[in-house]
């Protein structure tokens, strides 16, 4: 599966940075979050630019694929951060409703 590959590269490129001593991803109901373990001394410079920092990460997972992500904070315990991070794959119309909408499947170009 493509997410699997874009969640791979994702935790790959996280991990490289400087302030990150781990970082996993783990489901909780269906639902992915992003555990991310911070080096101790950088606390604070993590709160400040760390979902900058998974941003950019995740640009470069995603590159070249219609894929889209959504990152939440959810809490903090010490040195682990949690958030709710998805990658989001677009829903395409599968046939025409005859509603005239602007992206209807009749009026793609093949």
């Amino acid at each position: 599966m493509e997410l699997e590959q874009i969640w791979d590269v994702f935790l790959e490129e996280l991990d490289k940075n400087d302030l990150v001593f781990s970082c996993f991803r783990k489901h909780v109901a269906g639902i992915p979050f992003l555990y991310v373990e911070v080096d101790p001394k950088h606390i604070d410079g993590w709160e400040d630019k760390g979902i900058s920092f998974i941003g950019v990460c995740s640009k470069v997972a995603m590159h070249k694929k219609k894929v889209t992500v959504e990152t939440h904070f959810v809490r903090r315990q010490k040195s682990l951060f949690v958030y709710r991070h998805r990658f989001y794959v677009p829903q395409e119309k599968m046939f025409c409703c005859g509603n005239l909408c602007d992206d209807c499947i009749r009026l793609r170009v093949k």
